[in-house]
């Protein structure tokens, strides 16, 4: 039997990884959870000059079968990061602290990768999921995308909202709610805001929202996410599959490529004529509430990649 274990990257108490580590249990399968956030305090890594010299507690040469990304949690403000306290306390430590880690954990997944042992996602798909990169990927890839701005110019700012019927706007990463482009938004006053931090401003595209899942160039699950709100996370949806043209569905086999994901939700929304447009590919997507929402089940799709990638 081979002893070498299923990995998955993320916190112990993440709805997601405890489901997965069901999954895989009711499957014959031990995976072996690492929680980033437990190192350096208490969890002990060391890496050798040797590509597989990895020692992570108490397994040596730690060479695993497959390997679910969920986080590596060094962003101070990302889901269960949890480390407010210490930032108040100390904030130059923590985010030093934070970066440590982030350069030991990224070149575990590195070695892991170079190693040939599936990542589900690799370290390396972090640089282009930034979004004002990736949305550049996928146009130069033709596939179809809306026009966006991202800057701290006022008078870009103004000069773009000019040329679109409607504008949203919403932060470059997250953190915040879609909002439409109101006369008030263009005004002096508001637009110096910018001088703080930039912001995203996209054409507003009419149409359905669509949630994607895609597993090793495959369309796991697709979704219509119909909500009264313009951004679905603030009002109750509904959700439900649909069938993709097949057309489509190559966009989406082709944009996971692009960005050299294995494992990915992304949204689209349809423009005026009902062409969906990339919004965003999302390298940890959470799943869990679409799968009760839509009576779907996308962590059977991931586990069966995990075990397909440790044979």
């Amino acid at each position: 039997m081979n002893q070498r274990p299923i990995v998955l990257l993320g916190a112990e108490d993440d709805e997601h990884v405890d489901a997965l580590v069901r999954e895989l249990h009711a499957r014959g399968e031990s995976p072996k959870v690492i929680d980033p956030r437990r190192f350096p305090r208490e969890l002990r890594v060391s890496m050798g000059a040797d590509l597989a010299d990895i020692r992570i507690g108490d397994s040596a040469g730690l060479v695993p079968r497959s390997v679910y990304v969920r986080s590596l949690y060094t962003d101070p403000a990302g889901y269960k990061t949890d480390v407010e306290q210490s930032m108040e306390r100390d904030w130059r430590r923590t985010s030093l602290v934070l970066s440590e880690r982030w350069n030991v954990l990224s070149a575990l997944l590195l070695r892991w990768s170079a190693l040939g042992v599936p990542l589900y996602n690799p370290a390396e798909s972090a640089q282009v999921l930034t979004k004002p990169y990736q949305l550049a990927l996928l146009q130069r890839a033709g596939l179809p995308v809306p026009n966006t701005l991202w800057t701290n110019d006022p008078d870009a700012v103004r000069r773009f909202c000019s040329e679109q019927a409607a504008t949203i706007y919403k932060p470059v990463r997250g953190g915040a709610h879609t909002r439409r482009v109101e006369p008030r938004d263009l005004e002096p006053e508001r637009l110096a805001r910018l001088g703080a931090s930039p912001v995203c401003f996209q054409e507003l595209l009419p149409g359905r929202n669509l949630r994607v899942y895609v597993v090793d160039d495959r369309v796991a699950c697709a979704l219509c996410v119909e909500s009264e709100a313009l951004d679905f996370r603030e009002a109750e949806p509904h959700v439900f599959a649909v069938d993709l043209a097949p057309e489509v569905e190559r966009q989406c086999i082709l944009a996971t490529r692009c960005l050299g994901l294995r494992f990915t939700g992304m949204d689209l929304r349809e423009d005026a004529q009902g062409r969906p447009m990339f919004l965003e590919l999302n390298s940890s997507p959470m799943f869990l509430g679409f799968e009760q929402l839509a009576n779907v089940n996308i962590g059977s799709v991931l586990c069966d990649a995990l075990l397909r990638g440790a044979r």
